[in-house]
């Protein structure tokens, strides 16, 4: 095992994207935090799939990061595993629809404490780490951080924050460390109950100009370009999406 490899912390990172962008990144020589909330089994296959690739290269981390003494919790915990921190890839989110009619207090500290709150105090958390290896940081924003998505009016708003503190904290942390940020756009179909029916989803990629669903690749891919041969790029908030945002 090389003990000087670079660590990654992701969170979300059980399934879907972040699971994506942990091999991604094991691959190009990192290890990492494999950070999940309830999906303990996945998160523990996969961290078993990839220390069978390379011997202590994965470590799961399970934290909810709606509560606050939770995450602090997992910075330290992330920061002190192996002692070091190069890469925070914030991909955790919660997504649901609350109408502006309906929406409770309860839904806004949900959506804002995961998909906000949880970021900035990981980076702050994390930042001593960061600094010590010249790292970086990638947000998760979302092509609805821009174009407002009917009854999300939170989910909206929480991602159109994360992406200018993505901005504010690349100006902030130059010139120590990189934050960039990046946007999927139909990449995975929600799998949170749902129901997106063919209809919509034939809508979404007729507003694509590539006419299809981007693969978990297409982003996990990004997310490494950016960590690993990306030095001159901060304050970046890079659409994945097909061109979807072309068509305004």
């Amino acid at each position: 095992m090389i003990t000087d490899a670079p660590v990654a912390l992701i969170t979300g990172a059980a399934q879907r994207l972040g699971a994506a962008t942990a091999q991604a990144l094991h691959a190009r020589g990192y290890r990492v935090l494999i950070h999940y909330r309830h999906s303990a089994d996945k998160a523990l296959k996969l961290a078993r799939n990839l220390n069978g690739i390379r011997p202590e290269s994965a470590h799961p981390l399970q934290a909810d990061l709606e509560a606050s003494d939770q995450v602090l919790a997992l910075a330290k915990a992330a920061t002190g595993h192996w002692q070091r921190l190069d890469l925070l890839v914030n991909n955790a989110s919660l997504f649901y629809p609350a109408p502006t009619d309906t929406a409770t207090l309860d839904d806004w500290d949900s959506i804002m404490h995961t998909n906000v709150r949880a970021p900035f105090f990981l980076v702050q958390q994390c930042l001593p780490a960061l600094k010590a290896t010249q790292g970086n940081v990638v947000n998760l924003i979302d092509i609805y951080a821009e174009r407002p998505l009917p009854q999300h009016p939170l989910y909206c708003a929480s991602k159109a924050a994360l992406a200018m503190l993505t901005r504010a904290l690349a100006r902030d942390l130059a010139p120590d460390v990189r934050v960039n940020g990046v946007s999927p756009g139909a990449i995975l179909w929600p799998d949170n109950g749902e129901t997106i029916d063919a209809d919509y989803q034939q809508r979404i990629l007729s507003q694509t100009p590539l006419g299809r669903t981007g693969q978990p690749s297409d982003i996990a891919d990004t997310i490494t370009w950016l960590a690993c041969e990306a030095p001159f790029v901060t304050g970046q908030i890079i659409a994945v999406d097909g061109g979807r945002t072309l068509n305004q």
